[in-house]
């Protein structure tokens, strides 16, 4: 096959794994909104049963307290009071657990404040109703119920509570059959996704076979070449050679596509900045041509007016252009750290903890000098694990610890460590500004800060760390309060080896 060839091979496969790729991602973004939707339709759909169910626990209370009361009121039995008592006792707790579940719904809520009317009038009624028993007046008591009878208060509370339930039921209605839509969705889109995966597959693996055909009429018509064998063996070996260079500019383009623009453009920016000054010395030369006379030197006379603000904004405007550029370039080479930090091969060794963390720490004893802060070590458990990313995990925790204590008043960090069921824990304390807990998960995102913006970074290296940790088989976790420090904890396998590294924890 000619280079050619393989160069259109190389593009269609590429362009396979990347709308496989594509293919992947949408499903997955997809399915994990489908099957959020349909969790939270399933939650509106127990959340209509259980207003319901409420309503009816409501009704029941009340039921009883008409019985018990009416009981009481014909025998006078301890065992009915208690009985009315105890569910008239339930029936305001019931009504507020009732508002709080519909509150979402107005319709519900009006019938509600109806029905709480109608309650309050009915348990006013029965409080006299009992109180006329108690006091041997069984007659005003009776009176009392035929007049609640009358007023049709009861079966005003029976109407509304049942109005209530039957608007329950049109909604649980209306969200079963979202939760089913949403499900059936998710599944269509489940079962969609992995027919297209399915497809590539099968691509792929034609194009696999036509890739491993063309290799053996390759090598079948190289065995057969008696004449020129030296110029074919060197047009493959072109052939290979151009194709690994494709194979290598591509493993580089992040490292060098990606920068070469930057430093193009911060070359032309200082030209142009150049070029503005030229421009803007002329500008003011001419402004000030006097009447009778030659020109005056351009460099001693000064701008003004419009021709000075627009030289205001030319600068500013450079000096925008230039940080931006500065930033995407520290960006680039941080992405570039991590790859290779991913791709590094871990070698464990025996390491003493508290030696390292010493070593650490003399290296940034300027820092913690200028902050005014103390730093005890504790001991600390040995480990057999990588030393090049403990360095990298206790030397960003510490430096961290130093940069955020609070401005005036003295620092104090601590570093301590146990051991537990063969892990080690590390815990690195602080009395400095602390982290809102709010933003506890945000400061282990990629390119994600909290709190003031005052110190300098890109909000990579707590991300960093806590990749290091998960490939050592560890976990790290934060525990923090806004002005009264952070504690910082780590743990990590006491033996760390390939079969215990956990990368996807």
């Amino acid at each position: 096959m000619t280079a050619e060839g393989q160069r259109r091979r190389a593009f269609w496969q590429i362009l396979l794994f990347a709308a496989g790729l594509l293919v992947l991602t949408v499903i997955s973004a997809g399915s994990v909104y489908l099957v959020n939707k349909a969790r939270d339709d399933a939650k509106w759909v127990l959340h209509t049963i259980e207003a319901e169910n409420q309503i009816n626990t409501l009704l029941l209370e009340i039921r009883r307290a008409e019985s018990g009361a009416r009981g009481f009121l014909l025998t006078q039995g301890p065992d009915f009071q208690s009985d009315h008592q105890k569910a008239v006792a339930a029936i305001i707790p019931a009504l507020d657990k009732l508002t709080r579940q519909i509150g979402d719904n107005p319709a519900q809520r009006e019938s509600l404040e109806k029905l709480r009317a109608a309650i309050e009038t009915r348990l006013d009624q029965f409080s006299r109703e009992m109180n006329f028993v108690k006091q041997g007046r069984p007659d005003d008591a009776t009176a009392l119920v035929r007049e609640a009878a009358a007023g049709n208060t009861t079966t005003t509370i029976t109407n509304l509570a049942n109005a209530m339930i039957r608007e329950e039921e049109r909604l649980f209605q209306i969200r079963s059959a979202n939760s089913d839509r949403s499900q059936t969705l998710a599944a269509s889109m489940t079962g969609i996704g992995s027919g297209l995966v399915v497809l590539l597959a099968l691509i792929s693996i034609w194009l696999v076979r036509r890739s491993a055909r063309a290799r053996d009429e390759a090598e079948t018509r190289l065995r057969d070449a008696n004449v020129n064998l030296e110029a074919v063996v060197d047009e493959r070996t072109a052939d290979l050679r151009e194709a690994n260079d494709e194979i290598q500019r591509f493993a580089y383009i992040v490292s060098h596509d990606l920068r070469s623009p930057l430093v193009n453009i911060m070359g032309f920016t200082s030209e142009l900045e150049e070029l503005g000054g030229d421009i803007f010395r002329r500008i003011s030369g001419l402004a000030h041509v006097p009447a009778d006379g030659p020109p005056l030197p351009a460099g001693e006379i000064a701008l003004e007016g419009p021709d000075k603000q627009l030289s205001t904004d030319f600068a500013e405007a450079l000096g925008f252009i230039k940080s931006s550029i500065a930033k995407m370039d520290r960006l680039i080479s941080a992405i570039l750290n991590l790859t290779r930090e991913g791709r590094r091969e871990f070698q464990p060794e025996k390491i003493d903890t508290r030696e390292l963390i010493e070593a650490i720490v003399s290296t940034l004893a300027h820092q913690a000098a200028e902050a005014q802060a103390e730093i005890h070590v504790a001991p600390l458990p040995n480990l057999i694990s990588d030393r090049l990313a403990l360095e990298q995990i206790f030397s960003n925790l510490i430096d961290n610890a130093i940069k955020y204590l609070k401005t005036g008043v003295p620092g104090e960090i601590r570093i301590r460590g146990r051991t537990k069921l063969g892990y080690a824990i590390f815990e690195i304390s602080d009395n400095g500004r602390g982290i809102d807990p709010r933003d506890h998960q945000r400061i282990f995102d990629l390119f994600r800060r909290a709190g003031t913006q005052d110190k300098p970074g890109q909000g990579i290296g707590l991300a960093h760390v806590r990749a290091l940790v998960r490939r050592l088989g560890g976990t790290m976790s934060v525990s923090s309060e806004l002005n009264a420090g952070s504690t910082f904890t780590i743990t990590l396998p006491i033996t760390w080896n390939v079969s215990n590294r956990n990368a996807d924890r």
